[in-house]
């Protein structure tokens, strides 16, 4: 719990997520409890001290959202690519189909680690996040894992009237 506090409050960390950061640990308590039940969910740890700094998830649900975090003081070392590498590995043999992931166009860094996984950006939506209550336009990235090179995952492009697609990206 005290991992999920800090991963959980880094205001940093969380700036690009819907919810707020976390200010105490009854609040981690009460997020933690919260949570919907991912198909997979994996803290990173460094090898050193096995302390989870961060996490991967991949939603339940038909999107196979792949969602990953780390405390702003792991930033640009590598570490979230290589812990996302891993997963995906595991997800290809457990016969996974694909994975989609969003990042906000304010955070081109969130895209970039998608990019070197060898997600393909295939639209661009916006969405009311909450409970922040904002107006957020996402790129949404896929990887076919089964070598279905055809599939778009199109849930995001059905449910926003703005979605378009942008040349370049």
């Amino acid at each position: 719990m005290e991992a999920f506090y800090q991963i959980y409050s880094d205001a940093e960390a969380n700036r690009f997520l819907p919810w707020f950061p976390l200010k105490t640990r009854e609040e981690a308590r009460a997020f933690f409890k919260t949570r919907q039940n991912p198909l997979y969910s994996y803290a990173v740890c460094l090898k050193k001290d096995n302390f989870p700094i961060g996490y991967v998830n991949v939603a339940a649900d038909g999107s196979y959202d792949f969602g990953y975090g780390l405390r702003k003081a792991f930033w640009h070392q590598g570490i979230a690519t290589e812990a996302c590498r891993a997963v995906i590995e595991r997800l290809r043999k457990e016969g996974v189909p694909y994975i989609t992931a969003t990042h906000d166009v304010n955070n081109p860094r969130s895209g970039a680690v998608m990019k070197r996984l060898g997600m393909r950006y295939q639209y661009s939506y916006e969405e009311q996040w909450q409970p922040k209550n904002i107006l957020v336009l996402f790129r949404m990235y896929q990887l076919n894992l089964d070598r279905n090179t055809n599939r778009v995952y199109k849930r995001y492009w059905n449910q926003s009237s703005v979605h378009f697609i942008e040349k370049g990206v």
